[in-house]
């Protein structure tokens, strides 16, 4: 069991020196003098001293050779951020009374309402040492909410002041100074949410803002959870590229949670949690039990956020099936999804020419891709007499190419099938979707190409497992040409070509290793050539070349 030998006690040192600093700091912008003055600013090294005592004492926590428990971890991490950001209050002070001396006659600083805010702030610090003592959820949300109580005072100064800048010239010097100091108590906000936060990650053990947690909160009063959120596990989910929050939410012991028992929740945009609910619902109404259910949802009209609880789906991901699993469970899990999509893309089938638009999904992408490999584009360059072609020019040629195709039917596609986002339950003998934000009636082939450069790309080159990679593609691209085969689908091959050529560009930006990069754009480049080279009845005869997608 962890002692914390010292380090409470310098914390709570720490609380009263800043509280001390901001009552100071009160004291002398009502009533400026030389001696408070020098008593602040002399004070501030002394919390300096202070919090560095603390920040070595828990780093000692953390490397010592006790083996501590997450808890624990995740108090000694909570004590560091707030002392940091204690000290931060504590710089801020220091800011404010040296703008002091910058006013021609200090009682100008006494037309503006400054107590209103230290009163807040102070309230805020009187906060800190019970939340962390007591793991107090309420109190640590007292004091994030701080930050928006200050928030909205400096705006309404803000507005006074920038009033009063516009309608005279004789007070501008004194104005700008006093912008200063609330501009600081403004900032002296964001340490003090950055506080509470702080709390909130030691008592729920992850790094959530304030309005996720009460996200969290409201989802979780929905699906039926009638408990404190102490008594909930909340275990973020790293590696989401899509802007979202997400974590697993489950009960840490036998009472408490139900109907959301192991759910997921998600956090982020309205539109995109929206839009995601709106796909899950419809999903579910066309394949029931095919995606996760969807236990509460919330909007924050506030925020522009929105988020919800979905249930937890068991199994693995295919990419882990793939990747950890046996010869025979991976054969059984490729069968199983392929007869799942057969039955989805027979059932949502929709005859119809469909507009495709692989070509204008890189070149929304390609700023991205610059920005990680900013030399990867292909210059126009002369070897032996002939002119080998831009990356822009042939990405040009293949969206003349694309704007004569179309597929002849749509299907209600996934709209992001990467492995990761397939679960397999060998148990229960199926697969599931998970993420489905960008699902809609489109082209198939999205789906096909998606699936396949998800396993190409892969950061795998032991021989075995890339051998497994291969077979896993190959099988899947048996399968997809039998069912374009099987609806006369003469373009499907060229349609595949761009649609692979695209995926391998975008998917340059998730992957740092510049040789593995180069590679995958080199293959895309490859695609786009012999795409270029196309005349108009040859997009009939094309077959895509499966080599592009071998090591």
């Amino acid at each position: 069991m962890i002692t914390f030998e010292g380090l409470m006690e310098n914390f709570r040192f720490l609380i009263l020196d800043v509280r001390g600093q901001v009552l100071a700091t009160f004291d002398f912008l009502n009533e400026p003098n030389s001696a408070l003055y020098d008593k602040i600013v002399a004070r501030d090294d002394y919390i300096d001293n202070l919090k560095n005592i603390i920040e070595n004492k828990c780093f000692s926590e953390l490397l010592g050779g006790r083996k501590l428990q997450k808890g624990e971890i995740n108090k000694v991490r909570s004590m560091h951020i707030v002392a940091v950001n204690l000290e931060r209050i504590a710089d801020f002070c220091v800011n404010i009374v040296r703008q002091v001396q910058y006013f021609r006659h200090f009682t100008f600083l006494h037309e503006f309402d400054y107590e209103s805010h230290l009163l807040v702030i102070e309230e805020g610090l009187n906060h800190v040492l019970p939340a962390m003592e007591e793991h107090d959820v309420t109190l640590a949300l007292e004091i994030c909410r701080a930050e928006n109580s200050l928030d909205k005072m400096y705006k309404l100064t803000f507005g006074h002041i920038m009033d009063r800048l516009q309608s005279t010239t004789r007070d501008v010097q004194d104005l700008v100074t006093v912008l200063f100091i609330f501009r600081y108590l403004e900032r002296i906000g964001d340490s003090l949410l950055n506080i509470g936060e702080a709390i909130l990650f030691a008592v729920i053990g992850e790094k959530i803002k304030i309005h996720q947690f009460q996200a969290l909160q409201r989802n979780l009063s929905k699906s039926g959870f009638a408990g404190h959120l102490d008594e909930v596990d909340f275990q973020a989910i790293w590696g989401t590229r899509s802007g979202c929050r997400i974590g697993r939410v489950e009960k840490k012991d036998d009472h408490g949670l139900e109907t959301a028992t192991g759910s997921i929740f998600k956090e982020g945009t309205q539109a995109k949690i929206h839009g995601e609910k709106e796909n899950l619902e419809r999903w579910d109404a066309l394949f029931p039990g095919l995606v996760p259910k969807v236990f509460s949802y919330s909007e924050d009209s506030v925020e522009g956020s929105a988020s919800m609880l979905v249930e937890f789906l068991p199994g693995c991901t295919m990419d882990e099936v793939i990747l950890s699993s046996e010869s025979e469970i991976l054969e059984n899990a490729c069968f199983i999804l392929q007869e799942t999509l057969a039955s989805i893309w027979q059932s949502t089938l929709v005859p119809g020419p469909v507009r495709v638009n692989f070509i204008s999904q890189l070149r929304d992408r390609l700023e991205a891709v610059l920005q990680v490999h900013p030399r990867i584009m292909r210059e126009e360059s002369v070897l032996n007499g002939t002119t080998i072609p831009s990356t822009v020019f042939l990405i040009s040629s293949c969206r003349k190419l694309e704007s004569e195709l179309t597929a002849p039917f749509s299907i209600f596609i996934h709209g992001d099938m990467n492995c990761n986002n397939i679960v397999y339950d060998h148990g229960e003998q199926r697969v599931r979707y998970i993420d489905v934000y960008r699902s809609r009636m489109f082209d198939y082939v999205q789906d096909v190409s998606v699936f396949l450069v998800s396993n190409f790309r892969m950061p795998v080159f032991e021989a075995g497992l890339r051998e497994r990679l291969e077979t896993v593609m190959d099988s899947f691209l048996h399968f997809a040409r039998a069912f374009a085969a099987e609806q006369k689908d003469s373009t499907f091959e060229v349609r595949l070509a761009l649609a692979v050529a695209r995926s391998l560009c975008t998917s340059t930006r998730f992957e740092l290793d510049g040789s593995f990069a180069r590679d995958m754009f080199n293959r895309a480049h490859y695609l786009f050539e012999n795409l270029a080279a196309l005349d108009g009845s040859g997009v009939h005869e094309y077959v895509f070349p499966d080599r592009v997608l071998r090591a």
